[in-house]
């Protein structure tokens, strides 16, 4: 499909939908800035370090325990994102990390505690359901027991924290999981859709095509027995067979228009999903009024509609997009409207693309025109097509 504006660099949405692997190097900033932010609770580690309360070999033994710990969770954490390790691999992080968070916490101090919120969350974040609804306590309640130990202050004001941040993110797993199941139902279910067009397909064809196949196999026949002895009879069998080849000719043509043509209807359905699975917020209407407009004229909306689509989930970078259908009365008539607008950039190309000069040219061939452009919170593409064909206009002045 061609594209809306000649030089579209913009990245295709801005953010990254939760659940997906990270698709390219912006999408990669992305995640770690999300995962980054988690490590604001390594401060306090990190200062009592720096602070030299400990002994040199202590500070040493911290520092590399404090090294492995936050390389185990990011590795953990991030590798899990799109494509999770193995069930055992799992539980073998977060027994290092359930090993590295009481030791650390229990022989450097309290300010060590906060570890056991980076353990929470990846439990939350990385076990079944099930599990994590035992590992989050059992991790809270031995950060508060080995918080006795060192600063009981500390420890009760992270317990509840603990087990916040811990069941919070098993909504976050949950919803990722949820996301990631989703996406492989959409597939299945366009492959079954595809399916069934083809099976639809090979039924009209043999709808089409099977009786005047073996109507011309049958006269092929005939003409071949006569031809020896009725020469004339058999010039009439070759004439039926040319004219029955003719109309196969055009049933198939016919056929193969209808099945190029697009449906309006199948395209705003198409674009609510093709929307939503680019992570942008989309309002399309559900089931449009098309009664009484004429086929070119859908057709002709329905190209608009793909390559609007298409510009918003490539390269317009937009997260919200509205697309409205509504009939209005002109001084040209009745005329079908399609609005879409988004809040992205709409390409950075000044001139017009290619993808925009043929859909002006397709839309003035049914009588249509086009306006697109930039606007004041993002870009908007509006096509008009008549409402009713010229007969109908005629007949109703």
């Amino acid at each position: 499909m061609s594209t809306m504006t000649e030089d579209l660099k913009a990245p295709a949405v801005k953010h990254v939908p939760v659940g997906w692997p990270p698709r390219n190097r912006r999408e990669m900033k992305v995640k770690v800035l999300w995962i980054g932010v988690w490590l604001v609770f390594l401060k306090a580690p990190t200062e009592d370090l720096v602070n030299g309360h400990h002994t040199t070999g202590a500070t040493a033994a911290g520092a590399l325990g404090l090294a492995a710990f936050v390389g185990t969770y990011l590795t953990l954490v991030f590798r899990n994102i799109g494509r999770p390790f193995s069930p055992r691999i799992v539980v073998t992080l977060i027994a290092v990390l359930g090993v590295l968070a009481p030791v650390l916490a229990y022989t450097l101090g309290g300010a060590w505690l906060g570890l056991f919120i980076y353990l929470s969350v990846a439990c939350g974040a990385t076990l079944p359901l099930r599990a994590a609804y035992w590992a989050i306590p059992a991790g809270a309640v031995t950060m508060y027991l080995v918080g006795l130990h060192s600063d009981a202050q500390e420890a009760r004001d992270l317990f509840l924290l603990t087990l916040l941040i811990g069941f919070a993110m098993t909504g976050v797993g949950q919803l990722v999981r949820t996301t990631v199941e989703l996406r492989k139902a959409r597939a299945t279910v366009a492959q079954l859709a595809a399916n069934e067009e083809r099976l639809r397909l090979a039924r009209d064809l043999h709808d089409l095509l099977g009786h005047s196949l073996s109507l011309i196999t049958l006269k092929s026949e005939l003409a071949g027995r006569m031809l020896p002895d009725h020469p004339d009879k058999a010039a009439q069998q070759v004439a039926d067979i040319e004219q029955v080849s003719r109309q196969a000719l055009v049933d198939v043509r016919e056929a193969v228009t209808g099945y190029r043509r697009p449906r309006l209807a199948a395209e705003l359905a198409g674009s609510q999903v093709a929307l939503t699975a680019a992570g942008v917020v989309a309002e399309v209407p559900a089931e449009p009024d098309l009664g009484g407009i004429p086929e070119e004229s859908e057709s002709t909306l329905a190209w608009a509609l793909r390559e609007a689509v298409t510009n918003i989930v490539r390269h317009s970078g937009a997260d919200r997009c509205v697309v409205q259908l509504l009939r209005r009365q002109t001084l040209d008539g009745a005329m079908l409207e399609l609005s879409v607008e988004d809040n992205g950039s709409g390409g950075s190309g000044k001139d017009p693309g290619n993808g925009l000069t043929g859909l002006t040219e397709r839309l003035e061939k049914v009588g249509g025109t086009l306006e697109a452009g930039r606007v004041r919170h993002g870009f908007r593409l509006v096509a008009r097509v008549p409402a009713a064909t010229s007969v109908d206009v005629g007949s109703g002045a």
